[in-house]
């Protein structure tokens, strides 16, 4: 039997679904988070706007109290970067991403680390977070006088990669949970669970990917995780899964019972982050049409934030802080009709004013 044939609008629409993209949902963050796998958190802010986004009723201590309470944790995770992630998320699934975090490590030293021992490297830096958590400038300089011949830079992003950690949240210095310069501590000490050191097959990894990001190629299953040849694990657990076709003929899969919401259902507007992992797990263009990835997809790594428009990213948005103003700044990639051009304004206040609460005025600013 040949495969069902999936247009863009139905990918577009599933995903969404389980993104809590359709609407706002009435769950608690947690919650949320796992149904999401992780939060990207390259900066403090997003993974807040994210859940604002999502859910309803979410307010910024909700995230704060997870925080403090160490049942989320800021981390090392998906793609060697910095995610929010359940602390019973962070320990099941570490080992699986740690052959990825492995392959990181040897991609950016090369041979800047040729030269370290990294089992005593580990070793160290297990000693000196012992007595306490450390920021990563106070780590390198305590290991630079242990081995002084060595790259600062390579050791510390080695400890990254090979150990895990968590960023400790600090109460009442920064809004958003973190300073510039967080101070890092042990997962296993953060958090009182061990962490298997053996690395473990990605099975569970992908079906989580499935249940939140799917229906997906191998491909966007690499790009999401950062974990490479995932076509074996596919293999493996294909008598678990749908097979549906795009229309390119390309093969996605999917979880059986998993929502595939009809292409016309309505998608509200949305302002998304930056580095949301909606836009950034994605190999196709479900989400963002090619001749929009450059405005999306910018140097450095960097990810725009995206305003959603019937689905799809439509423009990007910037927040401003001058004195006592907040202000959005909107630039659609066409024109909207007064209709859309209503919805992403009151979307922009909603977000000016929980990003920015202590503002004494807030506008927004669409252009076309």
């Amino acid at each position: 039997m040949s495969a069902e044939t999936l247009t863009l609008r139905q990918q577009n629409r599933a995903t969404l679904a389980r993104q809590m993209l359709l609407a706002r949902e009435p769950i608690a963050p947690l919650r949320a988070i796992e149904r999401l796998v992780a939060l990207q958190a390259q900066w403090p802010r997003p993974p807040f706007l994210g859940l604002l986004c999502r859910l309803k009723d979410f307010e910024c201590q909700d995230l704060r109290a997870l925080l403090d309470r160490r049942r989320v944790v800021r981390a090392t995770f998906l793609r060697a970067t910095l995610h929010l992630v359940s602390a019973r998320d962070f320990v099941a699934l570490r080992p699986a991403i740690q052959p990825a975090l492995d392959n990181a490590m040897r991609s950016i030293l090369k041979q800047r680390g040729a030269s370290l021992d990294l089992d005593r490297l580990v070793a160290h830096a297990r000693e000196l977070l012992a007595d306490g958590p450390l920021t990563f400038e106070d780590m390198r300089d305590r290991l630079l006088r242990s081995h002084p011949k060595e790259d600062e830079r390579a050791m510390g992003y080695a400890i990254r990669m090979l150990l895990p950690l968590v960023q400790v949240p600090v109460v009442d210095e920064a809004a958003w949970g973190f300073p510039a310069q967080a101070r890092f501590a042990l997962a296993e000490e953060w958090l009182g669970l061990s962490i298997s050191r053996e690395p473990a097959p990605p099975d569970a990894l992908v079906l989580r990917y499935l249940a939140a990001y799917g229906p997906a190629s191998v491909a966007d299953m690499q790009a999401w995780s950062g974990v490479a040849g995932l076509r074996e694990t596919v293999d493996r657990l294909r008598p678990r899964l749908r097979v549906f076709r795009d229309e390119q003929g390309r093969e996605l899969l999917d979880l059986p019972g998993a929502p595939r919401p009809d292409g016309n259902v309505p998608a509200p507007v949305r302002l998304v982050p930056e580095h949301d992992n909606l836009i950034v797990a994605r190999a196709d263009e479900r989400l963002v049409a090619r001749r929009h990835r450059p405005r999306v997809f910018l140097s450095a790594l960097r990810v725009a934030a995206t305003v959603l428009v019937d689905g799809f990213v439509g423009g990007i948005w910037r927040l401003e802080r001058t004195k006592g103003a907040a202000v959005i700044k909107i630039e659609p990639f066409a024109p909207l009709s007064a209709r859309t051009r209503k919805a992403v304004t009151d979307e922009a206040n909603r977000v000016a004013c929980f990003a920015e609460p202590d503002a004494r005025t807030f506008d927004v600013r669409v252009g076309g």
